[in-house]
């Protein structure tokens, strides 16, 4: 099949076009350096000609609410409309676990929008909702990292590899449009703050961490808001895993 991802040069888009290479499809790599800019619609038109599926991974920096929900709205429109004029036939959206459960977050705001575009949209469709990844926890104590400490939400999260993501959604762009939202999850639930601790261990760093939820991530995440719900899809790669790669 002739299929594209948008978003194709970050971690996880690049790992999907790879599974997809890797099973003989034709990828088209739709990204501002490969002349393909979501913000203006420049480019779309000629990217999408003769595509069947449609794989959604696109992000933006950190900004606010507003400014979160209209980039990404504005580029799924212009991506839905494009779509719709080359007939292409499933668009697939990678989205989060527990969105449409967690008010305060710009980013989550962002990821909502795109989901009711999607939904309400011309082209058949199916969401994918994964959970944080395995190197989220390391990423977040980045963050606020200060004079060898760092401030996290003690979060209870279900991680997932990166690389089952992108095999879970190169399987959907090829199947049959479920019009519906399927979770995706690792193995086990971990604690974000031990995460964490156990990450840094494996890189052979010391970094003091303190639990908190004055950070990014407020008490509306906690407890078991951000876990798979009934007959998620269960990815195979544990957290243990993963960890053992980094070493």
């Amino acid at each position: 099949m002739r299929l594209a991802v948008a978003g194709a040069t970050g971690n996880i888009g690049a790992l999907t076009v790879a599974a997809l290479e890797r099973d003989g499809h034709e990828v088209v790599r739709m990204s501002r350096s490969g002349g393909v800019d979501l913000s203006t619609g420049e480019g779309l038109d000629a990217a999408l000609a003769g595509v069947a599926a449609v794989v959604d991974v696109i992000s933006m920096p950190a900004a606010g609410a507003d400014e979160t929900v209209a980039y990404l709205g504005g580029a799924t429109r212009r991506l839905l409309a494009a779509e719709e004029r080359a007939g292409v036939r499933h668009h697939v959206l990678l989205s989060i676990v527990g969105v449409d459960r967690v008010g305060g977050n710009a980013h989550y705001a962002g990821k909502r929008e795109q989901e009711r575009l999607v939904a309400a949209g011309p082209v058949p469709w199916t969401v994918v909702r994964a959970t944080q990844f395995h190197d989220f926890a390391e990423m977040v104590a980045g963050w606020g990292e200060r004079d060898g400490g760092a401030s996290l939400a003690p979060l209870l999260v279900q991680p997932v590899a990166p690389a089952d993501v992108a095999e879970v959604l190169a399987e959907t762009a090829v199947a049959e449009p479920r019009g519906t939202h399927l979770d995706l999850a690792g193995p086990e639930p971990q604690d974000l703050v031990d995460m964490a601790r156990r990450t840094h261990a494996a890189r052979g760093r010391e970094v003091r961490l303190v639990p908190t939820w004055s950070g990014v991530f407020g008490p509306d995440m906690a407890g078991e808001v951000l876990l798979p719900g009934e007959g998620a899809r269960i990815a195979p790669t544990t957290f243990e895993e993963w960890l053992a790669a980094q070493r």
